[in-house]
């Protein structure tokens, strides 16, 4: 319950559209793409964890709460046990992580380290930036940017030929369009976020959490929530023009009706008996979408 496993597909997604990317391009490393895999979704879990354990030492998980059930508000382990599994949780993305940076050095380096940093921030230190409307942003950066164009980023460098542990991005490395492919995985992990967010409204503005619903109210939300659910499926509209790729990069398309159907609860309900499911199939379409985008992508460079 605590690693929350619904949530998953957020840390996988990206990883995903980064293979997809690696393969068009002829740079595909499986094992720096497992790695990256794993490394993402331990980094996922230990958030979790963060989360869990800081919203309840802080305060803001109550009994008002609609979401899903947090195992150290709700007194299902102790607070200092789920503090445990998150420090053992980032520490095995340490130890995955120390062969990434053998291979992409310090760039990867600084990505792993912050990544870290932000998932334990979030709600965790003094100034917990997720209370201060800072996480819709930090997740679109690092659920998306950083996480698709960091994995093709240490498969491109595997493939190169460099030495271990290169203290800069390696020349003839292009990260500008693995940073446009990552658009869609960083909108819909965005709005995972929002969905949240609208249901906790409410009990987040009680308990003196500032997220940008709480400070911006329902209507801002959903109009964020359109925003990044349609940069999804306008990404691969972009991609299509360009004849490198062609038009089964169009694939995602196929996911559209899910979309449509969880964006029309968003933009109409806001208690959890709707969003908790919402945020599910928000997920799902994260997930069905950065597959789709991935073969896309794949397919044009087989």
């Amino acid at each position: 319950m605590a690693a929350r496993p619904q949530t998953l597909p957020a840390g996988s997604a990206p990883v995903i559209v980064g293979g997809g990317l690696a393969l068009h391009d002829g740079v595909f490393a499986v094992l720096p793409w497992l790695a990256a895999l794993v490394g993402a979704l331990l980094i996922q879990i230990g958030t979790n964890f963060a989360n869990d354990y800081y919203d309840a030492v802080n305060g803001t998980d109550t009994e008002d709460r609609e979401g899903f059930t947090r195992v150290t508000a709700g007194g299902l382990i102790p607070p200092a046990q789920v503090k445990y599994a998150m420090v053992g949780t980032y520490g095995l993305a340490v130890l995955l992580g120390s062969y990434l940076v053998a291979i992409g050095g310090v760039p990867i380096l600084v990505v792993g380290l912050t990544s870290i940093a932000a998932g334990i921030l979030y709600t965790g230190g003094p100034y917990p930036y997720g209370y201060r409307g800072l996480g819709d942003l930090f997740v679109f950066v690092y659920f998306g940017v950083v996480a698709v164009t960091g994995t093709y980023y240490v498969q491109a460098v595997a493939e190169s030929g460099v030495a271990l542990f290169p203290t800069w991005i390696p020349g003839g490395i292009d990260l500008v369009t693995a940073a446009v492919a990552s658009l869609p995985a960083a909108g819909l992990s965005t709005a995972i976020l929002v969905v949240n967010n609208v249901r906790d409204r409410e009990t987040d503005a009680e308990t003196g959490k500032r997220t940008l619903a709480v400070m911006l109210g329902y209507g801002f939300s959903r109009v964020e929530f359109l925003a990044m659910v349609g940069m999804a499926y306008a990404v691969p509209m972009l991609f299509a023009l360009d004849e490198n790729f062609g038009l089964v990069v169009l694939a995602p398309l196929l996911s559209l009706p899910l979309a449509v159907s969880v964006s029309k609860t968003v933009l109409e309900r806001t208690d959890g008996d709707a969003l908790n499911p919402a945020l599910e199939r928000v997920g799902q379409t994260l997930f069905v979408h950065s597959l789709l985008f991935a073969a896309g992508l794949a397919v044009t460079g087989l």
